[in-house]
């Protein structure tokens, strides 16, 4: 049996599969979607009011009252500030290490389950082309069963080649639009973090030793 004989037996095993592996596809990939979309609404905090509070407080010089104020804040933003007052005591050196640490960590808890969401949405339209050949391969088949009479089969395997195209555009556009979304949230926050370490170093260049050590 050559190549050509093997995939034509393949296609004959019908597109049911390809359609189920879709469906599977959307299903996890929504879950994803609802799992990122619930984290990042219950990290989310006003960064302006943040940034000024933190602000206020190591233009006092009170460093043990900005870094309980980042323990109590929930964002990833909040986390990096966080990280650099707790090595202040170190110096601006220290601190700057720590934040860049800690922004890594951050924007990979941002970025989890997100390279699936990506991978589905720029191959499931091919896997339902896969489906779409396969139904035209069967089409073909049936219209030499039929000695090329249209027939019921002949419209049915059409009709399912063309479902297949379909679902898998279906899939394809939430998990790209949600992809799309996400990483530019993820931009913004990771902008907000340097914008509070920037002013964590700020004050820490001012006075190097710092007014007092981080609780």
């Amino acid at each position: 049996m050559d190549i050509q004989e093997r995939l034509t037996a393949f296609a004959m095993l019908g597109a049911g599969w390809v359609m189920w592996l879709l469906v599977l596809l959307s299903v996890v990939g929504l879950a994803i979607i609802l799992e990122r979309a619930y984290y990042f609404l219950t990290s989310r905090e006003d960064p302006h009011g943040l940034q000024d509070k933190l602000r206020a407080r190591l233009d006092e010089g009170d460093l043990e009252g900005a870094t309980k104020l980042m323990k109590n804040a929930k964002s990833p933003e909040a986390r990096v500030a966080l990280a650099g007052l707790l090595a202040a005591s170190g110096g601006a050196a220290s601190a700057e290490t720590s934040m860049a640490a800690e922004r890594g960590l951050a924007r990979a808890r941002m970025e989890r389950n997100l390279a699936f969401l990506g991978t589905v949405g720029n191959n499931a339209p091919f896997v339902g082309l896969l489906g779409t050949v396969i139904g035209i391969i069967r089409a073909f088949q049936a219209l030499h069963e039929s000695a090329g009479q249209v027939s019921e089969g002949l419209m049915a395997e059409i009709g399912e080649a063309l479902v297949a195209t379909a679902i898998g555009l279906l899939v394809a556009l939430p998990a790209v639009a949600a992809y799309n979304v996400f990483q530019r949230v993820i931009k913004g926050r990771l902008v907000w973090a340097d914008a509070f370490g920037a002013d964590v170093l700020t004050h820490l260049k001012r006075e190097p030793r710092g007014d007092g050590e981080a609780g």
